[in-house]
């Protein structure tokens, strides 16, 4: 059974959230502020978590930051309200999975968390390799020849895509929905951006990809 960590301030929505994913079968936990909500993520080991971006004591986005600096790789939903402007692009670096809208439906939610924890689940215990790199999925460590890579979460979460996929024609569209759960992006060349920065981090010759191939008119393909 999983344990979802619900982080809001709004005492009527938490509590909403509580027994909606309650009568769905999920345990609950939950935090009004931060600082508090922070303290649970990394004691508690949710197997999700719910964060609001405007808190009392610290922020959603200190939160994110703090969680993925203490390399926890629990899968976080943001929670925005409507008149929050969403630079998608900070979500996706301070390691947010996803995020959902103010006042959104109860199916979406639920359809948005479950999404989540099924792209996560079969990552427990699992070391995937190529060439001379090696993926520890259960640990979030990224090692090429033996030394320690540092990934920004964006980097390793389109890595272990790839990585998932290999050899299949994919297109920007595919990538930013499959990886991050984002209906809409404002600019798919942001794909562009991480693909170039695995290229750095992880081919023999970056200007001669081997791995993580161009298709044209398509996307990329990845090549073991």
């Amino acid at each position: 059974m999983h344990t979802i960590l619900v982080i809001d301030d709004d005492e009527n929505l938490r509590d909403t959230i509580i027994v909606l994913l309650e009568q769905e079968g999920f345990r609950t936990l939950s935090a009004a502020d931060g600082n508090v909500g922070l303290e649970k993520a990394l004691t508690a080991k949710p197997s999700l978590i719910l964060v609001d971006l405007r808190l009392p004591g610290m922020s959603g986005v200190d939160v994110c930051k703090a969680i993925r600096s203490a390399r926890d790789s629990t899968p976080i939903i943001v929670l925005s309200a409507a008149g929050d402007e969403i630079d998608k692009v900070l979500l996706l670096e301070i390691g947010a999975d996803d995020y959902v809208v103010k006042p959104f439906g109860t199916r979406e939610l639920l359809a948005r968390i479950r999404a989540v924890l099924r792209r996560v689940s079969p990552e427990a215990h699992q070391v995937l390799s190529f060439a001379d790199t090696q993926v520890d999925l259960q640990r979030r460590v990224v090692s090429r020849k033996g030394a320690e890579l540092k990934l920004t979460p964006a980097e390793y979460n389109l890595l272990t895509f790839f990585l998932q996929n290999p050899d299949r024609p994919l297109t920007r569209d595919m990538i930013l929905n499959s990886v991050w759960g984002y209906e809409s992006f404002p600019n798919t060349r942001t794909v562009d951006a991480h693909v170039v920065r695995l290229r750095q981090k992880l081919e023999p010759e970056t200007d001669c990809p081997r791995h993580f191939l161009t298709v044209h008119g398509v996307g990329y393909r990845f090549l073991p």
